[in-house]
């Protein structure tokens, strides 16, 4: 789950800009997520890449596998 990291909660975040680029038409090899939260007004992306199996956060925002400590 991403979160923003100043309010600890995924509650206010928006996406302000998505792509998905497909190399070859039929498969995913990147999605690139911008976020803004509407709270705090803190911006973060999110990068998944295939070809290299990451998942990279930068900004205020975090990756978490647990729940957000506000709902």
């Amino acid at each position: 789950m991403i979160t923003c990291s100043n309010c600890e909660t995924a509650q206010f975040l928006q996406i302000t800009q998505s792509r998905v680029y497909f190399e070859d038409g039929e498969m995913i090899n990147e999605i690139s997520e911008t976020y803004e939260c509407t709270l705090c007004g803190a911006t973060g992306q999110y990068i998944y890449d295939e070809d290299r199996d990451t998942e990279d956060v930068t900004g205020d925002v975090e990756l978490t596998t647990e729940r957000p400590k506000h709902a």
